[in-house]
C-alpha cells in the first residue's frame, strides 16, 4: 500500500502562485509515476501533470503548460506542483495519484490517491 498526503492549497489572487506538495509513504519504492489531477465543482476530474518517479520524465496538460511545474524529491518521497500565473479557472480540488506500472494521463489507471487539497483563485 501507498499513502499519499497533499498539502499547500489555499486562496490566492489571479496571477499569484502556490506550491502543492504530495508526500508518499508506505511502499513508496513501488511507485512508477505520480501525477496531479484536479476536479472543479460540477466538472470531471482532469489530468494536470505527471512525473516518472525515477527518471524525471514529465508531462503536462495543455491548459497548464508553461505555468505549472512538477518536480520530485526522491529523498523525501515527495512530489511538488509549482503553480504560477494562476487563473480563476484553476480553482479546483487537486489530487495526487500514484501508479505502480506506467506513466500516463488516465486517472482510472492510477492505483493510489490522496485526499485532495483545495485551491481557490480569486479574480
Amino acid at each position: 500500500q501507498v499513502q499519499l498526503v497533499e498539502s499547500g492549497g489555499g486562496l490566492v489572487q489571479a496571477g499569484g502562485s502556490l506550491r502543492l506538495s504530495c508526500a508518499a509513504s508506505g511502499r513508496a519504492f513501488s511507485i512508477y509515476a505520480l501525477a496531479w489531477f484536479r476536479q472543479a465543482p460540477g466538472k470531471e476530474r482532469d489530468f494536470v501533470a505527471v512525473i516518472n518517479w525515477s527518471g524525471g520524465t514529465t508531462g503536462y496538460a495543455s491548459s497548464v503548460k508553461g505555468r505549472f511545474t512538477i518536480s520530485r524529491d526522491s529523498a523525501k518521497n515527495t512530489v511538488y506542483l509549482e503553480m504560477n500565473s494562476l487563473k480563476p479557472e484553476d480553482t479546483a480540488v487537486y489530487y495526487c495519484a500514484a501508479d505502480n506500472r506506467r506513466i500516463g494521463t488516465i486517472g482510472n489507471h492510477y492505483d493510489y490517491w490522496g485526499q485532495g487539497t483545495q485551491v481557490i483563485v480569486s479574480s
